[in-house]
């Protein structure tokens, strides 16, 4: 599903204009990505927790000149779905 087809369906089940569902989930991932970054988790019950997760450096291959080269420890969002999501899903 895109993020269109997101909104049009939020719209269609809330009754609220597209415009006003998209400001709506700009909104919602702002604050998670603010809260994300500051290395803070942002748990929806029933839905599941963003986090900040951490990548340990490690070597690496240039794959056009076979080179080896470091690739530095990186951070990075994840998400964990929810008890409720995973059992919804099954």
């Amino acid at each position: 599903m895109t993020q269109q087809k997101f909104i049009e369906a939020l719209a269609s089940e809330t009754g609220y204009s597209q415009k006003e569902v998209r400001r709506f989930l700009d909104i919602f991932t702002g604050i998670v990505t603010n809260h994300v970054k500051k290395g803070e988790k942002v748990a929806i019950t029933g839905f599941g927790t963003f986090d900040l997760g951490k990548r340990a450096a490690r070597r690496g291959r240039n794959p056009q000149t076979g080179e080896i080269i470091h690739i530095p420890e990186m951070k990075m969002p994840r998400f964990r779905a929810g008890k409720s999501l995973k059992e919804e899903v099954r």
